[in-house]
Order: C-alpha cells, then structure tokens, then sequence
C-alpha cells in the first residue's frame, strides 16, 4: 500500500496543498513551526479520523476557515482507491472511501493502517498509563475488528457504570445488567491482549538490540487485574464499596498498564535519555512489523523529527532498519538537510523531497 497524492484545504497552518508523493522516502525539510508536522498529521487523520495532536476536528481546522478537508489517492493491494475526510464548521466530520460515506467511522481503522513515530512518544515511557494502552489499543484495533467493537462496548457499559456511581445509586439488580455486559467485553479484550503482548515484546526486543546494539535488552509485560481473577463482574462486585465512595470503576482493562523495560530494569525510573528514545523507537517498529503481517499490508510509516537526542552511531542503524525491504512508504521531517539526503541516499530507492515554510510545501531535487 502507498499513498499517491494528497490534497489539502485550511488544514492547521496549510491553506491549500497538493502533493504527489514517491513510493519510497518522501522527506519534508524545514524549520519547527513550519507545517512539517502538519503534513504527517493530515495523512494520520485519513487513517484515524482523528489528529495525532489530541485536538478536536474543530481545532485542526485553519484559523478563520470555515471547513477543512483532506483527500488521498492511495494504491492498495494493486487497486487505486480514494478517501477522503472534511468537515465544515459547526458540524460533523464525514469520512468517505471511495465517495460512500462510512455508517460507523470504526469500520475505517485497520483499513489504511499507518505507524506515527513523534517527539512524543517519550511519554509511553514517561506518562501514565492511559498512553501505553493507547499504543496498544491501536495496535490490536487496526488488525482485529472484533477487539475494536469490544473495546467501544466496554467503553459505553463502563460510562453507565460510572453514571449509576456518580449518582450513588444502590440497586443491586441495574449494577448487574450492566457488570454484565462488562464482562462480555472485558473478557475478549483481555484474552486478545494476552495472545498480543508475546509478540509485540519479542519484536520489540529485536528492534531494540537493532538500535541500541547487543547486550541490551527490553521488553514489554502486562499488569492487569484480570491476570489473577479472569472474571470481572468478581472483581466488580468485590470493589463495589469502594467505587461507589470514589465515584468511579477502579478495576478492569481500562486499569490495565504496560511495564516496559531495559536489562530488568523499569524503563521509567532507570532508563538513559538516549535508552528511552531507542525503547520508543523499538516500540513503534514493532507496531509496523506486527501490522504488516497482520494486515497482508506495508503502513504508511510517519517519522516525525525522530533524530533529537540520537547519537550517530543509533541514527545509522535505524536507517538501516528502515531501508529493508520490510518497509514500504516512508515520510520523514526534519530540520537538518544532512539528515534527511543521508537517508534518501541511503534508501536507494525512489524518493522525494519538499522544503517547508509557512504551510508551503516546494519540492527540490534529490540529486547529489
């Protein structure tokens, strides 16, 4: 899979764009603040339907705009398809594939799967643990629908849960019902992150000692409540005082945690600066090689300035890395020119390069 062209409209800091892109590396150069970043997030927003940013579909669109909208041409498994994402102010975004509207935006996550690796990424080492189950949220959904409609009906029964706590209702009989349908989704998200978390800590292990060079290790295990009680409305009876004094569910996969780490050690509290960024790394590389063979698909793999606080050696063997034949489509911003002719060079394939300034993308040539 490969994303041909993509058509920008008051996205962020770009008025109006249109880029054809290569098969191969596509290198955005220039300086911060630019719309580098914004770029990556417009093709994030095709796959996702949302920002990787965290903003609203209201904030991505460019100040004083009235609507946005995002188009791209994609080839996948030998067919050109096309989607395309807009929204106008004041009303809800529509997502298309090949101009039909989606009934439920779910039934696109997976479809056109991509990889972001960002700046902060840090904080899958760093931050709570709301962002380890994020990643692997996102891993699992783009490759397994029925965890995905799990996840969204864990989702809804665990917002009813908190609504009866909040309200310090005490029918045992509505907690039920509702512990109930709880259950029935907990269980199959626990099971698919267990059969999941093997995997992933493997290839993360391999990738890591890929960077960071042998005799380092890492990997990645999980902390659950169900590890030891499997069934959760249990769990949910057993907490139920307790839940209703702190007005939330404080047990279930929505508690669930990732411990990562490097030599035995927890990545948080005893991990280098340049140690966590290569954990990071290693984690996003395993989520392209576990979605490639899930997905019979190559993702989009976005790196955005992912050299701060690499040393050299670390840099030369992930442009190693990322120049197999593993690898599809690659876009890559950066602010140092050197950086990004080094691995378009590298990469010996084909390849493409745009300055960026102001939300204006130039191409240039590559030669040389």
């Amino acid at each position: 899979m490969y994303l041909k062209s993509l058509s920008i409209t008051n996205f962020k800091n770009i008025e109006e764009a249109r880029l054809d892109f290569s098969r191969g590396v596509n290198g955005l150069l220039g300086n911060n603040g630019m719309g580098k970043s914004n770029l990556l997030d417009a093709i994030y927003f095709l796959s996702f339907c949302r920002s990787f940013t965290g903003l609203t579909d209201q904030g991505v669109m460019r100040r004083g705009a009235d609507f946005f909208s995002l188009h791209g041409k994609y080839e996948r498994h030998g067919t050109d398809e096309e989607v395309s994402a807009g929204m106008n102010r004041g009303k809800r975004k529509v997502i298309k594939r090949k101009g039909k509207e989606y009934e439920r935006l779910s039934q696109h996550i997976g479809v056109f799967p991509a990889v972001l690796v960002a700046p902060r990424d840090i904080e899958l080492i760093t931050g709570p643990g709301e962002e380890r189950r994020r990643l692997m949220d996102m891993v699992i959904s783009q490759s397994d629908a029925a965890y995905l409609d799990a996840l969204i009906r864990y989702g809804r029964s665990l917002e009813q849960r908190n609504k009866l706590l909040r309200a310090h209702v005490v029918d045992h009989h509505l907690y039920e019902a509702i512990e109930m349908s709880l259950s029935m989704a907990a269980k199959r998200i626990h099971e698919t992150r267990m059969a999941w978390l093997p995997k992933f800590s493997g290839l993360l292990s391999q990738y890591y000692s890929a960077i960071a060079g042998e005799g380092e290790t890492a990997a990645v295990t999980l902390r659950s409540h169900q590890a030891e009680e499997p069934d959760l409305t249990k769990l949910l009876d057993g907490a139920r005082r307790h839940d209703e004094a702190v007005g939330y569910t404080s047990v279930g996969p929505h508690r669930d945690d990732l411990t990562i780490t490097v030599d035995g050690l927890e990545a948080r509290r005893s991990a280098s600066q340049g140690q966590c960024k290569s954990v990071t790394l290693g984690m996003r590389l395993a989520q392209y090689d576990f979605l490639r063979e899930a997905t019979g698909l190559k993702p989009l793999f976005l790196l955005d300035d992912i050299f701060d606080k690499l040393d050299s050696t670390r840099v030369q063997r992930i442009v190693e890395i990322v120049k197999s034949d593993k690898f599809g489509q690659i876009f890559i911003t950066d602010t140092n020119r050197d950086h990004l002719d080094n691995i378009l060079r590298e990469s010996g394939g084909e390849r493409a390069m745009w300055h960026v300034e102001k939300g204006v993308f130039t191409p240039f040539s590559t030669e040389g």
